[in-house]
Parts: C-alpha cells; structure tokens; sequence
C-alpha cells in the first residue's frame, strides 16, 4: 500500500506542510481530519466497527466514517471520498462544525486532529469495505450515549470525545434543513 500523505496545520487549520499518515500518528502532530456522521430518516446514527486490522483501534465503533484530506484536496471532497471508500454511501454532505482534540491512541500513537465535521440523512444501506470496516449497525443517540456510558472501552477515543456535542449540532442541522 503506498504512503497517504496527510495535511499538517496549525491550530487555526492554516497548512503547514505534509507528511506521511502513519509518522504523523506516531509524532502526535496536528492535523486536518474528516469526520461523517450519517444519520437514517429516523434519526438513527449510522455507526462503523473499524476493521480488526487496522493499525490503531481495530474493532472499536465510531461514527459512520473517517478519514483525512490528501494534499490539495478539500475536506469536503475528502469527506465525500471517505465515505464512499469505507461505506459504500454517496449522498449530499453538510459541514457542521469544526474542532479540534489531542488523544492518545493504542501502540504509543496521538491522534491530534483538526477534524470538519459533516452530517448527512441517508436510508441507503451501506456497503462497507472490509479493509475499512468489519462491521455496521444504526442505533439512536440515547442507545449510544447509554452504551458509551456502560462499555467505553467498545468506542473510539474520538468518538467517545466529540459524541457529547452531536445531539444539540443534530438538532441544529435538523432545524437548518429545509
């Protein structure tokens, strides 16, 4: 597999230059990152179980997808990428807010991201890759907030970090759209 470049910022996500994913991971740099949340007409968020192989927190749920921009190319066009490349799914995306976090990972990793974080409605099943996820299932915010609570070790750092803020951006965006 050939190296993914990532895009290094600063903490006003102005680039700084770029650098290999993994080495970034393993350096605790920032960077910019993607985050998807695609929600089902029910309001059902639609949730991912990372591959087991992947080279920090396989198995774990997390949000629909994640992923980082390449080198001259948009978070939007990114997040739409990563999407169709771990599930499957193209569908309109809208970003919703934008923050950043600095966590550590298993095997000595950071991820320290400035993640674009975009919501979608969809009823479209996914199609996960299973290089990319093992795993899927649509649950409600209350059902993951209960579970988190209980069993946080069977979620992503950052996705245990950033959930607290998605029921009130949801209904923001849910007021928002027309």
């Amino acid at each position: 597999m050939p190296a993914i470049e990532v895009i290094l910022v600063d903490q006003q996500d102005r680039p700084v230059g770029s650098m290999e994913k993994l080495e970034v991971h393993q350096k605790g740099l920032l960077h910019r990152a993607v985050t998807i949340y695609l929600f089902n007409s029910q309001h059902q968020l639609l949730l991912q179980q990372r591959a087991s192989d992947k080279y920090h927190c396989g198995s774990l749920w997390s949000n629909t997808t994640c992923g980082h921009p390449y080198p001259d190319e948009s978070s939007l066009d990114a997040a739409h990428r990563r999407l169709f490349e771990e599930m499957g799914i193209r569908t309109t995306l809208t970003p919703v807010f934008e923050l950043s976090y600095n966590l550590p990972l298993s095997n000595g990793m950071t991820e320290h991201e400035y993640g674009h974080v975009f919501f979608a409605i969809d009823d479209r099943l996914p199609q996960p890759d299973p290089q990319e996820a093992e795993g899927w299932r649509y649950a409600s915010l209350a059902e993951i907030a209960r579970e988190m609570a209980d069993y946080p070790q069977r979620f992503t750092p950052w996705f245990l970090h950033t959930f607290s803020r998605i029921p009130a951006q949801f209904s923001q965006f849910l007021q928002a759209d027309p």
